[in-house]
């Protein structure tokens, strides 16, 4: 696997840490504000909605931009509104805050994917894209409770101030790693970029291209260098897919539609209970604050394994893999609402739920990617706005349904509903399959 991959994720674990460390600060953000424990909630779905807006309008803003320069420009952003966001004393700034930091961090995901399947063979794209994803369990497994622990000590704020800083090396990596191209190819300024094989290993660009031009061009005995190295053939840069016909590949990609939705429900359900994960263990289930990072670290450990085995048997038997992990979902949410109450049962539960939700969640993704083809980055974008557009409805339900009195499990109920319809959806896409199959059979026998 190509270093650069390893880069983007370790980018992707700074924001992977802002999206999700809000789940272990609500109620210190609430009370340092003065707002209700669903308005805190509320900027949770602030970062997923304008995730939900920004990835296809920032993939299609940075789609002719050299990779490199777009990732920079989004991180930096990204670095930029956490120190504002530290900084503020109101509730409506950290609010917009949050909204242009999602807007940055949407831009970096779309141009991430694109670039990490770019960089390997077909063979690795689902371990590449684990890679990325996997930034985001590693968040929840290290930053997310360094972020609960540094709330509880120094306020919430330091959190913040404690993402600005991780990204920063994530920034000086992305300038030595990632080549500047726009598509797998183009290298920067333009050559030709060198392309990984299936260890993951490139050549390097420039003097050992050049060596290894003169050793299989150069004339004489074997040793003898020529007077006057060859250059590489200059080459153009590739011209991108037009916008009109990336949309038209991506909207007639057979079952991509539903896809789609079944990635925004399954994350709906993820990010619902995932968000008022804190208020349900300290007031329901008893445990003391000092409880709240391990757990939220045993849904991140979870959560790792799982990206890690989708990265390895997701593409074998993706259907199954996605069918199973769904339905055990919808299971596992009804049994920790059933079970809240009981600490050992909670605590056994999480981990589990961890890796199913972003194991499944993986498996999803990688079957947008495939569906696009040559729409690579506008199927990140997609993809990515589906993943957010749960992540922005399912803290919202869930504050509605604490709004409503419900207590302090109905969130975790609204998660098992929106599994519920993930297993509608997921099964219609299937009996649309079997029919498409069924008419393609019937065309060609006739």
């Amino acid at each position: 696997m190509p270093f650069a991959v390893y880069v983007l994720g370790l980018a992707v674990f700074a924001q992977g840490t802002s999206e999700f460390m809000l789940s272990g600060l609500v109620s210190a953000i609430a009370a340092d504000l003065d707002v209700s424990l669903s308005a805190a909630g509320l900027l949770t779905s602030a970062f997923a909605v304008g995730m939900v807006l920004g990835a296809p309008l920032m993939a299609l803003f940075s789609r002719t931009w050299p990779r490199r320069r777009a990732l920079l420009l989004f991180l930096a952003v990204f670095i930029a509104v956490h120190v504002v966001g530290a900084l503020t004393p109101g509730y409506g700034v950290l609010l917009a805050a949050r909204f242009v930091g999602a807007l940055a961090n949407a831009g970096f995901w779309a141009v991430a994917l694109a670039a990490a399947v770019s960089m390997v063979p077909d063979g690795l794209r689902g371990r590449a894209t684990a890679v990325v994803v996997g930034g985001v369990t590693i968040a929840c497994v290290v930053g997310v409770p360094a972020g609960a622990v540094l709330g509880e000590r120094w306020g919430w704020r330091a959190a913040f101030w404690a993402v600005a800083v991780v990204s920063l090396p994530a920034l000086w990596a992305i300038t030595r790693s990632v080549p500047g191209g726009r598509d797998r190819g183009q290298g920067r300024g333009g050559g030709t970029a060198p392309v990984a094989d299936a260890r993951g290993t490139a050549p390097a660009a420039g003097a050992r291209g050049a060596g290894s031009a003169a050793r299989t061009r150069g004339a004489g005995s074997a040793g003898q260098v020529p007077r006057r190295p060859l250059a590489p053939a200059p080459t153009s840069a590739p011209a991108p897919t037009p916008v009109r016909d990336e949309l038209r590949l991506l909207l007639t990609a057979p079952h991509l539609r539903l896809t789609l939705l079944t990635m925004a429900l399954v994350q709906g359900a993820t990010f619902c209970a995932f968000s008022y994960l804190e208020p349900l263990l300290t007031r329901t289930t008893g445990l003391t604050t000092t409880w709240v990072p391990l757990a939220l670290a045993l849904f991140g450990a979870g959560a790792f394994l799982g990206v890690g085995a989708a990265g390895r048997y997701a593409e074998r038997r993706p259907t199954a893999f996605i069918a199973y992990g769904m339905t055990a979902l919808a299971l596992g949410w009804s049994t920790l609402a059933l079970t809240a109450g009981r600490p050992v049962a909670a605590l056994a539960l999480i981990p589990l739920l961890g890796m199913l939700a972003f194991g499944t969640g993986t498996a999803l993704i990688t079957r947008v990617l495939g569906l696009a083809g040559r729409s690579s980055t506008l199927a990140g974008a997609f993809g990515t706005s589906a993943f957010n557009l749960g992540a922005a409805v399912g803290p919202w339900a869930g504050g509605l349904a604490l709004e409503a009195g419900g207590g302090y499990r109905s969130p975790v109920w609204v998660s098992a509903a929106l599994m519920a319809l993930a297993l509608l959806t997921e099964g219609a896409r299937r009996l649309r399959r079997v029919r498409s199959r069924e008419r393609a059979t019937g065309s060609t026998a006739g």
